[in-house]
């Protein structure tokens, strides 16, 4: 299969390094050109899924602004510029947790859209976190750590209360690797 081609790109609207909205012209394999594909650009971001040493799941409890009620959430923030995921990983889950952990694994990286862009996301399973330091997230949202031995996480997960696609897909990818 032979992938397309971008031949042009124009930005509509931009937010700074939060959101471009962009127009593309593209050239179809076959030869067919979309002079008005529409893209999104917005950063890249890690997600992390941390296990204590006991096997417990350090995630959130607290609300988001595109999110009806209260969620649940794992680690998880924007990728730098420059920076590499798995450095960003360990960065967020300092930040927000104030945790280390022995051991990274890498559960894949993805599109957000496979159509329209919407950045990547980077997950990562990190086993045996403890506390390192002291938290200093900078979100605006007001969160709870709370931990989840593994029942309690798949509960939580079958019961919708991951409420961000890429949330839900992290535990469940997560949950996946340590049966």
């Amino acid at each position: 299969m032979q992938t397309w081609k971008t031949l042009s790109k124009t930005a509509l609207l931009s937010f700074g390094k939060w959101l471009t909205v962009e127009r593309h012209v593209v050239a179809l394999p076959d030869g067919q050109i979309i002079d008005d594909w529409p893209w999104i650009v917005t950063p890249d971001y890690v997600n992390v899924a941390a296990f204590t040493p006991d096997d417990k799941m350090l995630c959130f409890r607290q609300v988001k602004y595109a999110v009806e009620g209260e969620t649940l959430a794992p680690v998880g923030g924007y990728i730098e510029p420059g920076e590499d995921p798995l450095a960003a990983a360990r960065r967020e889950l300092l930040e927000e947790t104030g945790c280390t952990a022995a051991e990274w694994i890498s559960l894949g990286r993805y599109a957000v859209d496979a159509n329209r862009g919407a950045g990547t996301g980077y997950f990562y399973l990190a086993l045996g976190a403890v506390p390192a330091a002291d938290p200093h997230a900078d979100d605006l949202e007001e969160q709870q750590l709370i931990l989840l031995d593994r029942a309690q996480t798949a509960s939580a997960l079958r019961a919708g209360r991951f409420k961000a696609l890429a949330w839900a897909a992290i535990v469940a990818l997560a949950l996946l690797h340590r049966q």
